[in-house]
């Protein structure tokens, strides 16, 4: 392997998408309705306090109006739910057609089958170049325990593989 100094936007995306990553799609209630949008970069920040973060697009136009809502449901996405990842991520279009959901206790959509939700209100933002890094405190929580993960890797919907074929290739 032969170290680069390019850092050139395509290839940071190349390199950054090794990073295998789950997907969520952020929703919440707005004046105008339901809004929501898919989110990639999702991390748990800390326990005491419960808090996460993510980092949309300063591009994004569905962030700040979930922003001046101030609280929002992030929707950890399940492995058969890779078209709402696509929905979510399209500009222009209604992004709740066809999508079934319920509230949850701050009042933002759940969507139906989610892997698991947190229910949140904004905390705190800070510049993180050309996407706005968000922290948010956890207020409501589930999950559901029958369901595999979408993962993101290298520009593509993956999976995760069963452990014993993991063992079988190994060995």
């Amino acid at each position: 392997m032969t170290a680069t100094p390019d850092l050139a936007p395509r290839r940071l995306r190349d390199i950054f998408g090794t990073f295998a990553s789950g997907l969520t799609v952020i929703t919440g209630s707005t004046p105008e309705g339901p809004a929501g949008f898919t989110c990639q970069s999702f991390a748990s920040l800390s326990l005491e306090p419960a808090l996460v973060t993510f980092s949309p697009a300063r591009t994004s136009t569905t962030w700040p109006a979930l922003r001046r809502a101030g609280s929002f449901t992030i929707n950890i996405l399940p492995a058969e739910h890779q078209h709402l990842a696509g929905q979510f991520a399209r500009s222009g279009a209604d992004k709740f057609a066809g999508v079934g959901y319920r509230s949850s206790p701050l009042g933002n959509p759940v969507l139906d089958d989610a892997l698991a939700w947190l229910d949140c209100e904004l905390h705190a933002e800070h510049d993180g170049g050309d996407h706005t890094i968000v922290v948010a405190a956890v207020r409501h929580l589930d999950a559901r325990g029958d369901a595999e993960p979408l993962l993101f890797f290298k520009g593509r919907y993956a999976g995760i593989a069963p452990a014993e074929r993991l063992l079988e290739a190994a060995g």
